[in-house]
Order: structure tokens, then C-alpha cells, then sequence
């Protein structure tokens, strides 16, 4: 009986960390993919050792340097494509964490926007130029967004299939 109590409290605290990873999203300051990950070594540990093989963990790797690398990449892809500068890709990038907290949610959208836009002006760019840029910045983070989204939920997919299957 203690052990199966022991399941179910380990499955509600799995599962409410992997909706939390989702709240990582809208808060950067909550580390989606840890919180992903201290969910798989909580089933590991203490419901299963044995299913989660070397394929899910080697797998779970290359999909969290993915999840990284496709933040950084879409922001910078689409300020450059915009025609921002580095200074801006890099305000951008510090403003989202910082952007968490002030008016959150919608800080991590609007004080990336205005920082990009401020230091592209700046640098001496037009308003128009300024503006793109910043647009631009907007479009990396919310395409970064919509990646996130989809490779946690394949990460969460692929956990449930390997244990269920």
C-alpha cells in the first residue's frame, strides 16, 4: 500500500512539472527543460528504473540542446533578417529574462520590443530601420516560443511512449 501511495504522489509531482515546464515558457526565469528533466529522473528513480533505456536518454539530450540552441537561433536569425544589428540580438535576448519581471506575461514581449528598438536608434538607425529590427526580435521570440512548445511536447510524447509501450 505504501509504495503504490508512493507512485501516485511521484506521478502527480511528474506531471505537474511537466506542465510547469510550460510556465518556463511565459517565465524564462523557470528552467523549462530542468524542470522537464527532474520529472524524468523522478519516474527513473523512484517508479521505474528500467524502462527508460540509453535510446530515451541519449535522445533527451539531443532534443534539450535543441530546445537551447533553437531560442538563440530564431531571435538572432530574425533580427539579423530584419536588419538589427548584434547589439540588438543581444538587448533582446536580455530583455526577455529581464522583461519576466516587470508586468509579467506580456513583459517578455513588450520590454524586448522597446529595448531593440532603443538601442537600434542608438546606433544611429532610422526610426523606420529601429522599428523593423525590433519587429524582427518579436518574430524570433515568439517563433522561439512556438519551437519550445513543440519539442517539449514531443520530449513529454516520447517519455509516455517509451513507458506506456
Amino acid at each position: 500500500m505504501e509504495e503504490n501511495m508512493l507512485d501516485i504522489i511521484s506521478w502527480i509531482i511528474i506531471v505537474a512539472l511537466f506542465l510547469l515546464s510550460f510556465v518556463g515558457i511565459i517565465f524564462p526565469i523557470i528552467p523549462s527543460v530542468l524542470v522537464l528533466w527532474v520529472g524524468f529522473i523522478l519516474y527513473h528513480f523512484v517508479i521505474n528504473g528500467t524502462e527508460l533505456d540509453f535510446v530515451f536518454w541519449a535522445v533527451m539530450v539531443v532534443f534539450t540542446v535543441i530546445l537551447i540552441v533553437s531560442d538563440i537561433i530564431a531571435n538572432s536569425y530574425f533580427v539579423k533578417k530584419f536588419g538589427g544589428s548584434k547589439w540588438g540580438e543581444r538587448g533582446a535576448a536580455v530583455a526577455v529574462i529581464v522583461g519576466s519581471f516587470i508586468i509579467p506575461p506580456f513583459g517578455i514581449i513588450i520590454v524586448p520590443f522597446i529595448t531593440v528598438i532603443l538601442i537600434e536608434m542608438y546606433q544611429k538607425r532610422t526610426t523606420k530601420e529601429a522599428m523593423q529590427a525590433s519587429i524582427g526580435s518579436l518574430i524570433g521570440f515568439l517563433s522561439g516560443v512556438v519551437a519550445k512548445v513543440i519539442i517539449q511536447l514531443v520530449m513529454i510524447s516520447w517519455f509516455f511512449v517509451v513507458i506506456l509501450f
